[in-house]
């Protein structure tokens, strides 16, 4: 059977397995923010910025959604607000300061995007949820995990190369990346294991969907940046 136009650029990324090695920076398109301190952002770079957010949040709530275990740093919230005796949204949201002070010598800089970070996903999480899946077949549950996971990677992609500044840990991520050199699939998947490991022992519940998000977020957000910046020029 003869292969879709739209097909082939994604098969041909899968066969050719450079994906991962490829992706060391963020890139830039024509509808790029030129720095992420940019009060008037273009209304395209904006509209694709709330777009990625809205996926970042939507493959986010699928994983909840799905029954199968929470994002690493969910789990990390988790278990600091067992040991300090606060909720995990106040958990979340001091551990999201902490994580922007290692912004500091990582030399990032915060934008609109960093702010709308933290409104969106909350608001889709809240608004979404009630109305995805929570399938009792196991399998189904790992397949909404894989598919929550890949959107997030397709929402990261959007949403960071608009370069209107990332959210806390994604700057995290892009930091340590410019730091180091090294590609972005390998430092996500390091930090989300990282972080899922000391979530562990402090007491935070881990599951299978917490795994495969860990493994799993670094190559899908290589993979959705890829096809943005080749699909969304």
């Amino acid at each position: 059977m003869r292969e879709k136009e739209w097909l082939k650029p994604i098969l041909k990324m899968f066969k050719s397995l450079k994906i991962f090695k490829l992706v060391k920076k963020i890139p830039k398109t024509s509808w790029s923010s030129i720095k992420p301190l940019n009060i008037k952002p273009k209304l395209k770079t904006l509209l694709f910025l709330i777009f990625g957010l809205f996926l970042f949040g939507l493959g986010e709530t699928l994983l909840l959604a799905s029954g199968g275990g929470v994002s690493p740093w969910t789990v990390l919230a988790q278990g600091i607000s067992i040991h300090a005796s606060i909720s995990i949204g106040w958990s979340t949201f001091w551990m999201s300061i902490a994580v922007l002070l290692f912004w500091i010598p990582l030399k990032q800089k915060p934008g609109i995007g960093t702010i709308l970070n933290a409104i969106i996903i909350a608001v889709v999480l809240d608004t979404t949820l009630p109305y995805l899946p929570n399938p009792d077949h196991y399998g189904l549950k790992i397949l909404e995990i894989i598919i929550g996971v890949l959107i997030v990677g397709i929402g990261s992609g959007f949403y960071l190369i608009a370069n209107l500044g990332p959210g806390p840990r994604d700057g995290l991520m892009t930091g340590i990346q410019k730091a180091t050199g090294k590609p972005i699939a390998l430092v996500r998947s390091t930090i989300e294991v990282i972080v899922v490991f000391f979530g562990w022992l402090l007491g935070g519940t881990a599951g299978i969907g917490t795994i495969i998000f860990a493994l799993g977020v670094g190559p899908a957000v290589a993979i959705g940046i890829y096809l943005v910046k080749n699909k969304f020029k």
